[in-house]
């Protein structure tokens, strides 16, 4: 039995479905990221989950039990919200013990279970401090205690990390795993960041217009997307209409252009599709080889690799290269683009992004 299930969920404002019959389970221990762009309706499933919105149809499993009528503060859930809500006028000591106090839980043990939940995130000295003398990361991590110190069986994240800088961003990003990790505690988080989703997750639900499209592992979902918005909102990725044919021994014929590739990494499939290809999988090839021709747009220098824009007759099309030293191609320069036909992936033609 799953932990926690949602089965046809549906939630509707007026006329407008928000969520629309969106199913999931999720394993005790388990840390399930609901990704998509703002509109997508993985806040509005988030709130249903919490008890702070009632479903129009659907059902909330907790442990198996129907949680429809249990108000939320008897679901056992931590929540940590994306401004943090700390009360400015309490210490830390004070803002992570204000659910115990609620809860009226003997001070003797608040105060155990308060120093062990700071211990946890790593506060243990900082518990007599007010919030405005602590640092955005700090403030997180006081949220984050505040939560589990109740010891909830479920955790919940709304875009936690997204008042915080790129690079300290990064670093709570290792330390809210290895802190879940843990705790042990069933984690659901609402996030739009591609790259937060795949650090944090066991699994990514990649939600589109109140819907979940995709359900994989970080690396399933980015290596073998189901549709082309996944395969385009879950980093770059280029996208050239093609036509499948059936070739020898169960292998896919793809062709497009004048070129034609011969796989058997792809589902079998006939007739149109999108061949999708990730940036860092195409490279520059020697004349006369290459599967598309083009002419480079930019290049734009990144640190660790370049990236480059390649006008081409599908598009442009963009390639990644890690930094050996020197540029491989510079802004005017003809070139052709080749890459595994293994690393290539086949998706319905219906195009779902926009």
């Amino acid at each position: 039995m799953a932990f926690l299930e949602l089965d046809g969920l549906v939630k509707r404002f007026g006329d407008v479905a928000a969520v629309d019959g969106l199913s999931l389970k999720v394993a005790q221990g388990e840390f399930v990221s609901l990704l998509g762009p703002s509109g997508c309706g993985k806040t509005t499933t988030l709130q249903m989950i919490a008890g702070f919105a009632e479903p129009s149809a659907g059902t909330i499993l907790i442990h198996g039990r129907d949680v429809a009528s249990v108000p939320a503060s008897k679901r056992g859930i931590g929540i940590v919200f994306q401004s943090y809500a700390l009360f400015p006028h309490m210490t830390v000591t004070q803002n992570v013990g204000f659910g115990l106090e609620m809860r009226k839980v003997p001070r003797p043990e608040r105060e155990r279970r308060v120093a062990e939940a700071l211990e946890l995130v790593h506060l243990g000295g900082l518990g007599q401090r007010y919030p405005r003398a602590l640092s955005g990361g700090q403030q997180q991590r006081v949220a984050l205690a505040r939560a589990l110190v109740i010891r909830p069986d479920l955790l919940l994240l709304d875009e936690p990390l997204s008042n915080l800088d790129a690079k300290l961003r990064e670093e709570m990003q290792i330390e809210l795993r290895n802190i879940q990790q843990s705790a042990g505690v069933t984690t659901i988080l609402v996030t739009h960041d591609q790259t937060e989703a795949m650090a944090l997750s066991d699994r990514i639900a990649v939600m589109h217009g109140g819907r979940i499209v995709q359900v994989a592992s970080p690396f399933e979902a980015y290596e073998f997307p189901a549709t082309d918005f996944v395969s385009s909102f879950l980093g770059k990725t280029n996208l050239i209409p093609a036509t499948a044919s059936a070739g020898a021994d169960g292998a896919t014929v793809v062709a497009f252009g004048g070129s034609r590739i011969e796989t058997s990494a792809a589902p079998a499939a006939t007739g149109p599709v999108l061949l999708s290809i990730r940036p860092e999988k195409v490279r520059f090839a020697p004349p006369g080889t290459g599967y598309v021709c083009g002419k480079v747009r930019t290049g734009v220098f990144l640190g660790n690799q370049w990236l480059y824009q390649v006008a081409s007759p599908f598009g442009d099309l963009l390639v990644v290269h890690q930094n050996t030293g020197r540029p491989e191609a510079r802004a005017g320069d003809e070139v052709e683009l080749a890459w595994d036909a293994e690393q290539m992936r086949l998706l319905p033609p219906e195009r779902t992004h926009g």
